[in-house]
């Protein structure tokens, strides 16, 4: 039985990948998966990512060893398969072969303040 915290589904459905912004800032606009597994068993994870105009991109493999915590930008090539998320809106689901934590983290740097926010996903077994 797998032992850790969290929940082996979860879904992020306010997916809108920013823009980079300005080069000459040293922040990017991205999205970031923030994954954490307390368990004692690697998570092997699937990434479905949802569009609004096309068929979803199913099946991207991520893990995430036992006892840590792994950051996976999605404006970078993403899972197994390289796969790049274009600018604009999508959502995410998260299959997790253990209990996970999962957060959805956005960097914002459109405006001259910036912004950086974080959400929970909705969750379930």
């Amino acid at each position: 039985m797998a032992t850790g915290d969290g929940k082996r589904v979860w879904i992020f459905p306010d997916g809108d990948l920013p823009p980079a912004g300005d080069p000459d800032l040293p922040l990017e606009g991205h999205e970031s998966l923030i994954v954490l597994n307390t368990g004692d068993e690697d998570a092997r994870i699937e990434i479905d990512v949802y569009f609004s105009d096309r068929e979803p991109e199913m099946g991207l493999k991520v893990a995430v060893p036992a006892r840590t915590v792994q950051c996976f930008r999605v404006d970078k090539p993403l899972g197994d398969r390289q796969f790049q998320v274009p600018f604009g809106q999508y959502a995410l689901r998260l299959r997790s072969s253990v209990p996970i934590v999962v957060q959805l983290g956005r960097a914002d740097v459109r405006q001259p303040n910036l912004a950086y926010y974080t959400t929970m996903g909705y969750c379930s077994d």
